[in-house]
């Protein structure tokens, strides 16, 4: 129960959340939006300082008005007004109101706008582009429901955007891990062998990983840079790239250069799965391969990959999931550029949510992206056909 109980509040209420979110057009920098609305709401703090300065204006715009018929309906309209408000003055944040109180919300924000045209037709106001605006807040503090369904999920199947961010999402998990895996593998079996300084070298060995990912980053952003970056001018004198200055402005050169880092950063901790996989092995086994006559490259393919299986689809699984979630360092490298040539699926999430403040479309992308890691996992453990807790 208590490992039930924190999963819960941990794992499934965040995803829970996220879900309801998908269902709303939520959007912090809209004042109908900010919020959860099933049925239609009231901003009283909206109307109530709305409703103050539209008093204040006509009041101070009374003495350019000629007509005293005028001047009595703009009186009359600043008393309305007041009383109005004065309703709602103990009111704060957003509640719920009543049809006979929608519509006489209603009538004053038709009322006061007719009468702010008229007078403007007539006077040379000093308000005159201000009051439109401010009363158009009367009809704003009505809060629509903003609940959207399944809307959001048919606007991002369609959405060519996320296509392309899905598209750099797989090319840059797919390729970077399999480096990786290679390049684990070799390091793992190196690590393995009985020699000399074993500890120094793999302390060594994972210093790329143990750094934090935005520092590392950052340091291949100047190992990149195109004036004066080392791995840049290595990159045009070998002939990788026509113009080192060009390396992380090219849609090509600049999803390799992410990946190139990726793999740098993250084969020490590849290898270090391996290497557990590998300290499990019995030594007999090379014993026995090597009375049979096998070779070195028998027994890799004989012995150590069958018995490494279960633990290569860990390491597979868990590299898998978390480049495919990569964020910090393409964030900090290129940003999604060039042109969105290296925009990630989180990156795009990224942009959605906390640039555009659009948290319930950007809560759709997530739930996307929760879905695919969720089949991945899936295809891993199908299609490997390894059990994990090993219990055959």
């Amino acid at each position: 129960m208590p490992t039930i109980l924190l999963l819960g509040i941990f794992s499934l209420w965040p995803v829970a959340q996220s879900l309801s979110y998908t269902f709303f057009d939520y959007q912090l920098n809209n004042q109908q939006k900010a919020g959860l609305y099933v049925n239609e709401r009231f901003n009283a703090n909206l109307f109530n300082e709305t409703g103050l300065y539209v008093s204040m204006f006509l009041d101070e715009d009374l003495n350019n008005i000629s007509d005293a018929s005028d001047q009595e309906a703009v009186s009359e309209m600043i008393k309305r007004v007041d009383e109005a408000t004065g309703e709602y003055a103990k009111t704060k944040g957003v509640i719920s109101i009543s049809d006979d109180e929608k519509a006489e919300i209603d009538s004053l924000y038709k009322d006061s706008l007719s009468l702010i045209n008229n007078l403007n037709k007539k006077y040379e106001l000093i308000h005159k582009e201000d009051l439109p605006a401010l009363i158009d807040d009367f009809n704003n503090s009505i809060i629509p429901s903003n609940f959207i369904g399944l809307q959001g999920y048919k606007k991002a199947l369609t959405d060519e955007r996320i296509g392309i961010a899905l598209a750099n999402t797989l090319v840059f998990t797919i390729i970077s891990v399999f480096f990786e895996l290679i390049l684990g593998l070799g390091l793992a079996l190196i690590l393995n062998k009985a020699i000399f300084g074993q500890g120094i070298i793999r302390t060594t060995s994972l210093i790329p990983w143990a750094i934090p990912t935005a520092v590392a980053a950052l340091m291949w952003s100047y190992l990149y840079d195109g004036t004066s970056g080392v791995v840049a001018m290595f990159f045009e004198n070998i002939g990788l790239v026509e113009d080192s200055r060009n390396l992380l402005l090219s849609s090509a050169g600049a999803m390799f250069s992410t990946i190139l880092a990726d793999v740098w950063k993250t084969t020490p901790y590849m290898a270090l799965l391996l290497l557990a996989g590998l300290q499990n092995i019995p030594g007999s086994l090379y014993e026995a391969a090597s009375i049979d006559g096998a070779t070195k490259i028998q027994s890799f393919f004989r012995v150590t990959l069958p018995l490494l299986k279960p633990s290569i689809l860990v390491a597979l699984l868990f590299r898998t999931l978390d480049a495919f979630r990569v964020f910090d360092l393409i964030y900090v490298l290129t940003g999604g550029g060039p042109g969105g040539a290296t925009e990630t699926l989180s990156i795009y999430t990224y942009k959605v949510m906390f640039g555009q403040t659009n948290f319930g479309y950007g809560s759709v992308v997530v739930m996307l992206m929760f879905v695919c890691v969720a089949l991945i996992a899936v295809l891993f453990v199908k299609i490997l056909g390894a059990n994990i807790m090993e219990k055959n």
